[in-house]
């Protein structure tokens, strides 16, 4: 599923601008079909515009009936009465979706026989000061397991010790989630703490479910800004 909103508050209409030819959402879309791991990919939105951007070349798409404020719970109405086990978010603005990094969220439940893991997501090593400060990076840290202590815009962990050997990941924004745990997510209430933040997968950190971060060394670009669609189009090229 690859949820997708006509606009956004740092960049209106991005995924419908022009990347080498084809849509951001268009590119997105072709790129995780490419994967052929799915039985079904769709896009999810509450944009025509998009809808018939992804229907008009072939592509499936499914409407929202309702506003949503996140892409978990736009995927959770998609699904409700679909007979799924596993459901994979794929942002629109991601491109660069590849096969290897979907394979490992994939293999997180194939390994999971005892099904204590709610949903898995990707993390990619930073070392730029100036992304790991930046509010638009999504930063995750992770306890011995790499299960997802806390995510965050701010600098997590904070370097008051300059000498400590710290790991700073960036949160990709690439999911795959048991279906009960997304449909939880759909029917719990928002709390404080992704309130104040604004990043969905805290909301089930503060309701106790259990996300398995795997690290990925593919970054690609995702497109949040115009300055972001110009670094996606070199390294398109």
């Amino acid at each position: 599923m690859i949820p997708a909103r006509y606009s956004a508050s740092r960049f209106p209409g991005k995924l419908m601008q022009d990347l080498e030819g084809k849509t951001v959402i268009r590119r997105t879309y072709e790129a995780t079909v490419a994967t052929n791991l799915f039985d079904n990919v769709y896009v999810v939105t509450d944009s025509n515009i998009i809808y018939n951007e992804i229907t008009s070349h072939g592509g499936k798409a499914i409407k929202s009936k309702k506003e949503h404020k996140s892409g978990s719970d736009r995927i959770a109405e998609a699904i409700q009465n679909l007979d799924v086990d596993i459901v994979v978010n794929v942002q629109g603005d991601e491109p660069f979706t590849e096969r290897k990094s979907l394979e490992k969220l994939l293999q997180v439940f194939k390994n999971d026989e005892t099904k204590e893991i709610d949903l898995a997501s990707l993390m990619v090593k930073i070392n730029d000061w100036g992304e790991i400060k930046n509010p638009n990076t999504v930063k995750v840290i992770v306890d011995q397991n790499n299960f997802a202590l806390y995510f965050s815009r701010s600098p997590i962990p904070y370097p008051r010790d300059k000498e400590a050997d710290t790991n700073y990941y960036k949160h990709k924004g690439i999911y795959a989630f048991r279906k009960q745990a997304l449909l939880d997510f759909y029917n719990l209430p928002m709390q404080s703490i992704e309130a104040a933040e604004k990043i969905e997968c805290i909301r089930y950190l503060e309701y106790g479910k259990k996300i398995k971060m795997i690290e990925t060394n593919v970054e690609g670009v995702e497109i949040d800004t115009p300055e972001d669609l110009e670094r996606a189009k070199k390294l398109w090229k």
